[in-house]
């Protein structure tokens, strides 16, 4: 612990380069995934080879990638963000289909019938109703970009992974332990963060589960009032 705090500098500061290099690839995915996963989701014969595509990117070892990149991007941040933001693809646009594709059909015509052009339907009906589902594979893609940034330092820009490879050159295990500590600390406060924004958005999930709650209690209530009356 007494290295970590006189250290307290270096790991704030690889801390936020950490994060930013993990979360700029995830809001260039959300970016890139939602216009994709509609066009999917009216169009279904793009469907399968999009769906081929992202499955390519994600078999894509990221060290390679990284390597192969270094000839156009140098050594710069986006040596790694982009890798991590085509891993990224992989993840949420099936998440977006997957959303997308479980609004009932009733709905959408609901919303035809009140006039909803095709672009208001999506942003205001089809899109917030995918949210819980969307989310899911946000925090699946967050967690991952926010320990695949480590990998990175192997070509010199990898936030707290610079202290895995350092403490390994120098027999120093403690900053490996620290560096490996706070990873996991960011991405349990990503996923965290991401719970409460879908807890947000989608208000009329509080409510059910609300009301849930409401018929479980009475129902315990009644079922003891019978034992005490038996």
């Amino acid at each position: 612990m007494s290295w970590a705090w006189d250290n307290r500098a270096l790991l704030a500061q690889d801390t936020g380069s950490h994060l930013y290099l993990a979360l700029m690839p995830i809001l260039f995915g959300i970016i890139v995934s939602i216009p994709v996963g509609v066009l999917c989701v009216r169009f279904r014969w793009t469907w399968p080879p999009i769906l081929s595509l992202t499955s390519v990117f994600y078999a894509m070892p990221s060290l390679a990638l990284y390597l192969v990149l270094i000839d156009y991007t140098g050594l710069t941040d986006w040596t790694v963000i982009i890798p991590l933001t085509l891993f990224s693809l992989s993840v949420l646009i099936p998440n977006v289909v997957a959303g997308l594709r479980s609004v009932p059909q009733p709905v959408r015509q609901a919303a035809t019938a009140m006039g909803f052009g095709t672009l208001r339907q999506v942003v205001q009906v089809e899109l917030p109703l995918a949210v819980p589902v969307i989310i899911a594979g946000l925090r699946v893609a967050t967690v991952s970009s926010i320990s695949l940034v480590s990998v990175g330092q192997l070509i010199g820009i990898g936030g707290l992974g610079y202290f895995f490879t350092d403490g390994e050159q120098r027999d120093f295990p403690t900053e490996i332990y620290v560096a490996l500590v706070l990873i996991v600390i960011l991405a349990f406060l990503a996923d965290g963060l991401l719970v409460l924004l879908r807890r947000w958005l989608t208000p009329w999930e509080r409510a059910r589960d609300t009301r849930a709650t409401r018929r479980a209690l009475s129902a315990t209530v009644r079922g003891s009032r019978a034992e005490g009356v038996s």
